[in-house]
């Protein structure tokens, strides 16, 4: 007789994801848990449980989750379309909760602060996002924005596009960001004309660049710091 996949409910009430988080808190469960919960059902062959357990395994973890597309996860057995949009779409918000301030003031003060408002976004991007932070006169945020996505290896920033949207917001100066797909955040050579390119205009319309700041996986390395700012 072929065996028979244990279900969800076939699970002792007190072991299952839903229970457990409604019991405990959702930070008593595994990644795993959260996943099947997120999931809700699974297949003929395979329970929610399961299927994440083996989506983790097979694909390192929660980064892949963050960085795939809808089609790639879809993919994958037992996920389908439907599943697959419900998981991009819980990762979607906790990205933006992530980022969520309630329109709280936030000064930067370091590169570190300027890092670690787009670190849990940058550091899974597959191209190079060129990223501004525009600031006031007292280093508060006004805005972050995206102004360049480029292929694998550059970026392609040209000096007009930064300072346009500078001007547009009435900064005072601006921080630029832009991460390494691969996670080494080492500047290239690049990196490097194209900051000194940005330095030289900055100072004709008279907006200062303050740094320029590279994002790796869960690392950074500040062009201020290294003295080429």
């Amino acid at each position: 007789m072929e065996k028979r996949e244990l279900t969800i409910k076939d699970i002792p009430v007190q072991d299952r994801p839903r229970e457990r988080l409604i019991k405990f808190g959702p930070e008593a469960l595994s990644n795993s848990e959260l996943l099947a919960i997120i999931i809700r059902t699974g297949t003929k062959s395979e329970n929610a449980l399961s299927i994440s357990n083996r989506l983790i395994a097979q694909n390192k973890g929660l980064e892949f989750l963050s960085s795939c597309t809808i089609q790639e996860l879809s993919q994958i057995k037992g996920i389908g379309n439907a599943k697959a949009a419900q998981l991009k779409a819980a990762i979607e918000l906790g990205k933006r909760l992530r980022n969520y301030r309630n329109d709280k003031i936030i000064s930067i003060n370091s590169p570190k602060d300027a890092a670690e408002i787009v670190m849990e976004d940058m550091r899974y991007f597959k191209k190079e996002h060129f990223r501004v932070i525009f600031l006031n006169t007292k280093n508060i945020v006004i805005d972050v924005k995206d102004l360049s996505i480029g292929n694998l290896n550059s970026s392609i920033v040209h000096p007009r596009e930064v300072y346009s949207e500078a001007i547009k917001k009435s900064s005072a100066s601006i921080i630029v960001l832009h991460n390494h797909p691969s996670g080494d955040p080492t500047p290239s050579q690049e990196d490097v004309n194209i900051t000194r390119r940005l330095i030289e205009a900055g100072k004709i319309i008279g907006i200062d660049l303050l740094d320029h700041i590279i994002i790796g996986d869960g690392s950074f390395i500040s062009l201020k710091e290294k003295g080429i700012i």
